[in-house]
Formats: C-alpha cells, structure tokens, sequence
C-alpha cells in the first residue's frame, strides 16, 4: 500500500517519506534545504549606484520595525558573502555573489547600505557589471533581493 503525499509547500515532505523505487526513505526538508526562500524578509526600497572601486546597494524600509529586522539580520550575519538576486514571476533571473569585493554593510535611518569594493581594477570591473545587471533586470520589472551567505536580507517585492 503506497502513501499518499501532500506538499503544502513545493520541497516540503513529511519525515520518512518513501519515494518509489527508493530504499530508504527521505529524510525531512523541514528546515534545511526546502527553506532557502521561505524565511521572513522586509520588503524594501532598493537602489543601487556605481562608486568609485565598486557599487552602492541602498536598501530603505517603509516603517521602523522593518528597519531595525534588517538591520539586526544583517549584522547577524556580519562577514558573510554579500549577493544580489533577481527573480521574476518567482524564477531566478540573475544572481551575482560579490565574492570578488569587500562588501561592508552600514546602518542608515530606516535601513542598511552595503557598499562592495576592490582596489583591482578587473574585479572593479565585474562588481560594476554585476551591479549594471540588477540594475536592467530591476528596471525590466524584475524583483531583487540583496543576500547573505545565499539567505534573502531585504527584497523589492
């Protein structure tokens, strides 16, 4: 008699769910892996601006609350790899880890500034490009997200 499987969630089953033709049966995604989008993030204002050595990434919230989660979530993850992604209708557009920069984050009145930099001039180059790329895929009507080690920290939408 097989089980009958009910997803609430896509990537969500219960522990211990056989799967056919397996031997052993899957271990939950509760919590681990099935989770990557479904955390609480503020919904925020993002701009973003090419400076000098790098880019600028501006993210401002409407109220107060929003304000102070994403900024006691971002230092929370202080030291972390910055990223930006762009989603539309809920798949993945483009997605840039600024692994080739020194990102530092700022708190600002009502969100957070994180500013990617490198003295190199050809990781310059690609920080610009991929602050460039967020900036068409947002302006096309994309959604963008600036993460921390691959976990959404603020979103547009």
């Amino acid at each position: 008699m097989e089980k009958t499987m009910t997803m609430s969630k896509p990537g969500m089953m219960d522990a211990g769910m056989m799967m056919p033709g397996m031997m052993m049966p899957m271990p939950s995604m509760g919590m681990g892996a099935g989770m990557g989008m479904m955390g609480m993030m503020p919904k925020c204002t993002m701009t973003m601006e090419m400076v000098e050595g790098g880019c600028c990434v501006k993210c401002v919230c409407a109220d107060e609350m929003s304000a102070m989660m994403l900024q006691k979530m971002c230092a929370m993850m202080t030291g972390g790899m910055c990223g930006m992604m762009c989603t539309m209708n809920g798949m993945m557009v483009s997605m840039c880890n600024m692994m080739m920069g020194t990102c530092k984050m700022q708190n600002m009145d009502m969100g957070i500034m994180m500013t990617c930099t490198s003295g190199d001039a050809k990781c310059c180059e690609m920080i610009q490009s991929c602050c460039k790329c967020m900036m068409d895929c947002m302006e096309a009507g994309c959604c963008c997200c600036m993460t921390m080690n691959g976990m959404p920290m603020c979103c547009t939408c």
